[in-house]
């Protein structure tokens, strides 16, 4: 899950943060009176580039509302995707609406060109919004990709969920408030996507840029925006990493010649989010690298 202090700081100098009130919530496996649907907040649905997202009010009457805070290369949000999908094929003809809010992270996720080939890749049919000023985000008061809230058929956020997993439960929590919504409705059975959430030890997640660099190492100072060759020290330990030929941005690094990184890690699987041409050489432990693209 994409949030914590470093993160939210981050955000709320961004955004100047959202209300508190609808924080109120008590994050349960049961359903709860959390506070009233915020409306959609002045942003595009990506279909058509024009006009708003239709409020709540407006298109909601009688049904019931998951709405789905994502980012396209936050890699917490790639594993809850095909759940939000699946529910919305399994229960969209049985009153469920699903609005995807792409809320960015990045300057790069931002362009909307970028958002449609993510949808695309990612095989989302239900509405996604552009939220590239935040807008719906300080209106829920979110702190989190993915994040989740289910609204019921008069307008009540009833349950929230933030990170991955607790996907049988939040389809749960989906399946009682379309039965409130229309006690004669007979559901399908549940969905079987598998839950690909880490259970096991793993690496935090790591930033190139020097508004959250946590892990470099070997390094008394950086020069911001700046190229610059750093030297790798004698070791480093799990979550670390060291760099050489680098300019180090705000939100990136950006490889000069025979730039290297270097990471000591312990995962099953490693995501880097890359732009640009050129050529990539990866090895592991001195050995070759498997990779997928």
């Amino acid at each position: 899950m994409e949030g914590g202090t470093a993160v939210q700081s981050q955000l709320h100098s961004l955004t100047g943060g959202g209300s508190a009130s609808l924080r109120s919530c008590i994050i349960s496996a049961t359903l709860k009176d959390c506070f009233p649907a915020p409306d959609f907040q002045g942003h595009r649905r990506l279909a058509e580039h024009t006009g708003r997202c239709p409020a709540y009010h407006q298109v909601a009457a009688r049904k019931v509302v998951l709405v789905d805070f994502w980012t396209y290369s936050c890699i917490n949000c790639q594993r809850s995707l095909p759940h939000v999908e699946a529910w919305y094929q399994r229960y969209s003809a049985d009153g469920l609406i699903v609005v995807g809010v792409h809320t960015p992270e990045f300057a790069f996720e931002n362009v909307v060109s970028n958002v449609r080939g993510a949808v695309q890749q990612f095989g989302i049919t239900y509405p996604v919004a552009i939220d590239n000023s935040y807008d719906t985000w300080n209106t829920y008061d979110n702190e989190y990709w993915p994040a989740d809230y289910l609204i019921d058929a008069s307008g009540e956020v009833r349950y929230e969920s933030f990170g991955e997993g607790q996907y049988g439960q939040t389809e749960t929590a989906i399946r009682q408030l379309l039965v409130a919504a229309n006690p004669h409705v007979k559901l399908p059975p549940t969905t079987a996507v598998p839950d690909l959430t880490p259970t096991e030890l793993i690496s935090p997640e790591t930033y190139l840029g020097y508004s959250r660099l946590q892990y470099l190492v070997g390094v008394s100072s950086i020069q911001d925006d700046a190229p610059a060759t750093y030297t790798f020290p004698s070791s480093i330990v799990a979550g670390e990493y060291a760099s050489r030929t680098w300019t180090i941005g705000s939100e990136e690094s950006t490889a000069g010649a025979d730039a290297r990184l270097e990471l000591d890690f312990e995962a099953k699987d490693v995501y880097l989010v890359l732009g640009g041409s050129g050529n990539l050489s990866l090895t592991l432990a001195g050995g070759p690298w498997r990779r997928s693209t």
